[in-house]
C-alpha cells in the first residue's frame, strides 16, 4: 500500500520528512517552498487516492500563486504541530 493511500499514513510520511529536513537545518520558510514544489507536483501529476487528497487537489487548483504559497505554508505548519498518534 503507497503512502498515498492512506489519509494517516501520508501525514505520518509528510511529518516525518518535516522532522528530518528541520533537524538539517532548513527554515520554515525553505520548507514551505519545497512543499509548494511537491503539492504543484501531486496536483499535476498524481491522481488523488482518498477524499482528503482529492480535497487538497480541489484547493491547490482553484488557488491563485499567492494562494497556493499560503496553503503550502499552513500544510507545513499543521505537520510540524501536529502531535503524532
Amino acid at each position: 500500500m503507497s503512502v498515498l493511500e492512506n489519509f494517516e499514513d501520508w501525514k505520518s510520511f509528510l511529518n516525518q520528512r518535516i522532522d528530518q529536513a528541520q533537524s538539517m537545518g532548513m527554515d520554515d520558510n525553505t520548507l514551505s517552498n519545497i512543499a509548494h514544489q511537491m503539492a504543484d507536483y501531486l496536483a499535476d501529476k498524481v491522481d488523488p487516492k482518498n477524499d482528503q487528497e482529492r480535497l487538497l487537489k480541489e484547493l491547490w487548483q482553484s488557488a491563485n500563486p499567492d494562494q497556493q504559497k499560503t496553503l503550502a505554508s499552513v500544510l507545513v505548519q499543521y505537520m510540524d504541530k501536529k502531535p503524532q498518534q
